[in-house]
């Protein structure tokens, strides 16, 4: 079985996390602010070819968070509606402050993806 290269991690992460994106209807500017980005031309070139993207430990390190929070929300809320619109929805838990998970994770840091994987990986037990 051939391994996955950085390249094909990379491509593979952001078709999913493009699908991610459109079930949790992100503008351009989230998903920018969720990959690390600052230039909007290189977010559409990645849509288009997301094997064009140059991998770095950054981005799959990025994709992997908002992979895992995705995952955590479908086992946590089987309902795919409740599970899609948890990060818009104003939250009471510490962490979020009455705001939106989405407001935490786009406040560009990767420390922020971090700490809602992590408190969405407490309310499942791990």
């Amino acid at each position: 079985m051939a391994s996955l290269t950085p390249n094909k991690t990379a491509s593979a992460g952001l078709r999913a996390f493009f699908n991610i994106a459109e079930a949790w209807k992100l503008s351009g500017a989230q998903q920018m602010s969720l990959l690390g980005l600052d230039n909007e031309s290189t977010l559409y070139k990645w849509k288009k070819d997301p094997a064009s993207a140059k991998p770095s430990k950054d981005l799959i390190e990025r994709i992997s968070y908002v992979l895992g929070i995705y995952k955590d929300l479908q086992i946590l809320l089987p309902d795919h509606a409740s599970a899609d619109s948890w990060v818009t929805n104003p939250s009471s838990a510490q962490l979020f402050g009455g705001k939106a998970p989405l407001d935490r994770m786009c406040h560009g840091s990767i420390v922020d993806l971090f700490l809602v994987r992590q408190y969405l990986a407490r309310e499942r037990g791990l």
